[in-house]
Parts: C-alpha cells; sequence; structure tokens
C-alpha cells in the first residue's frame, strides 16, 4: 500500500502551560516532544508530515521544529481558521482554534493517503505508532483509535481531560469526554457534567487524540462542520471536537472505528511543572536505547 501521512495538530496557545508546549525543548539536544513522535512514526512507515498550526507561530514554529523534519520527510503546513473549509457559511473572527475535528479538516486538500492523527505535546511511544501503521497496512478500511490505559495518562500536577471509551468487540462505540480528572488513591476521581464527583478504576480505555483515518472521511467531517457552523458558528468559545463527530458518525451508522490498544506508556505537557517529568522520560527512554543521545545527528 500506499506510504502513510501524520497530522500533527499543533495550533494550541499553550495558556495552561504558560507558553508554546509544542516547541518546549526537553531532549539532550533541544528536542521537543514532537521531535520524538515523528522519529518514531518514521521508524514504523510515515512517509509524510502534515503539521496544522497558526499562522502567527509559523516563524518560530519552522525554526524550532520544521526546519528538522523538513530535511527528512514530506512537510506540509496548513493555517487552522485561515482558511474555512469550502462552502462555510460566515463564523465570527476569533484566536482560539476551532477545535481538533475543525484541524483535521483543514487539512483536506493536502492528504490523499491513510493518515494517523496526533497532538504536538503528546509522546504517544513508538509501539503506538505500530500498531497504527499495521492496521492500515491490514487493508481495514476502518477509522482507528488507539487506546490508552486511564491510569497511565495522568497528571501529578493537576486535573486532565480524556475521553472515555465505549467499546464493544473492538469496535468504539462511543467516547464520552470527562474532565477533572486525577488520581485518588488507587482509583482516578473525575467531576461529571452534573457537577457530582465520581469514580473509575484507572484501568479503563481512554482516547489521547491518536487517531487513523482514510480520506474518505473528509466528506462526513464537512457535512458536520456545517451543521456545527449553523448552530455555533458566532460563538467565542465552542469547538468542533473529533470525539463527539466520530461518535455521532458511529451512531449515525457512516463509518466503524477500531480501538487498537498500545502496551506503550502516554507522557505529555499539559502544565509547566510536566516538564521536569517529561525530560526525565525522554532520558529514560534514551538510557533504555529507544532513541540515540542526539536524535537527528
Amino acid at each position: 500500500m500506499t506510504d502513510l501521512a501524520l497530522l500533527v495538530m499543533a495550533a494550541g496557545s499553550g495558556e495552561r502551560y504558560g507558553g508554546l508546549k509544542q516547541i518546549e525543548p526537553l531532549g539532550p539536544s533541544g528536542e521537543t516532544i514532537l521531535d520524538y513522535s515523528i522519529f518514531d512514526a518514521l521508524q514504523t512507515g510515515f512517509r509524510k508530515v502534515i503539521f496544522v498550526i497558526r499562522r502567527d507561530i509559523e516563524e518560530v514554529f519552522r525554526a524550532a521544529v520544521g526546519k528538522r523534519i523538513e530535511e527528512r520527510l514530506e512537510v506540509h503546513y496548513v493555517f487552522q481558521g485561515e482558511v474555512m473549509p469550502t462552502g462555510s457559511p460566515a463564523v465570527i473572527y476569533r484566536k482560539k482554534p476551532w477545535g481538533t475535528a475543525h484541524a483535521i479538516l483543514s487539512a483536506v486538500d493536502v492528504v490523499n493517503e491513510p493518515f494517523g492523527v496526533i497532538n504536538a505535546d503528546d509522546h504517544y511511544g513508538r509501539e503506538s505508532f505500530r500498531v497504527l501503521s499495521d492496521h492500515f497496512r491490514s487493508g481495514s478500511e476502518d477509522a482507528a483509535l488507539v487506546g490508552f490505559c486511564l491510569r497511565n495518562t495522568l497528571s501529578d500536577f493537576g486535573p486532565v481531560k480524556r475521553g472515555l471509551c465505549a467499546i464493544s468487540h473492538g469496535t468504539l462505540q462511543s467516547v464520552t469526554e470527562l474532565a477533572q480528572i486525577e488520581p485518588d488513591g488507587e482509583a482516578v476521581r473525575y467531576v461529571g457534567a452534573d457537577g457530582v464527583s465520581r469514580h473509575l478504576t484507572g484501568d479503563e480505555i481512554v482516547s489521547m487524540n491518536m487517531w487513523g483515518f482514510h480520506p474518505a472521511i473528509f466528506p462526513n467531517l464537512h457535512s458536520k462542520w456545517l451543521d456545527f457552523v449553523r448552530d455555533c458558528g458566532q460563538s467565542e468559545i465552542d469547538e468542533f471536537y473529533i470525539p463527539s463527530v466520530i461518535t455521532d458518525l458511529i451512531a449515525e451508522g457512516k463509518g466503524s472505528c477500531r480501538v487498537l490498544k498500545t502496551p506503550s506508556s502516554w507522557f505529555g505537557v499539559t502544565y509547566r511543572d510536566d516538564r521536569s517529568v517529561a525530560v526525565d522520560c525522554i532520558r529514560d527512554l534514551i538510557l533504555r536505547g529507544f532513541y540515540p543521545e542526539r536524535l537527528w545527528s
């Protein structure tokens, strides 16, 4: 089959982190988490990268990350929010990006092959890329979600949001966004939409926004985008989220999504205090031989 593409969502403002965490140097030679993700993707068959960024961070992003990647892979840049998908009704101008599903839809003109989707500031592990690559190379026409064990995705420095997956026979049924998730002894606590605190075991499978799609997803995304704009196009805060879109499409019988459980552990930088943990995790992976000391030497 054709080579695979990787779409990287990197348009966030990093408000909770206090800066552009997608370009934060964490490795011994100034590597970012994204450098390690691209390295892992390259080892597992991905040969093209699409960076979805904001125009106002283009110069600093290219200098910090893009120039290194451009030497090794086919690279495209898409500027989220600058050009709305064809046929979009009017939306207000706002600095806040329109959400993850909109980020994917923004790349419609440069994606012609099966493609993975990741966040720029999350480290997913090489095996996560491998299970996604294997899924595509199996010939499956289904979409895919790489699922992580909830307890392995938490921060020691503050609550997080995660997408709780309902799964039947390996197939995704729905993704429910849960907020204010944090460790509570051996269990995990979260706050429901009704404001009530509840518990989970921590063994549940959650989405960390690592997806796999075929280009056939774009017409469905476009249709859902038009619905979103009709209802929320004048909002300053509403976002067009990929978990919500996929959940709706599954319910409508317009697609199927396999859940690919990964043996990899996740880490990322949500809060500034997460930085030291991420640095330690990268150092450990280097010492264990997963990465060279100088990643791109």
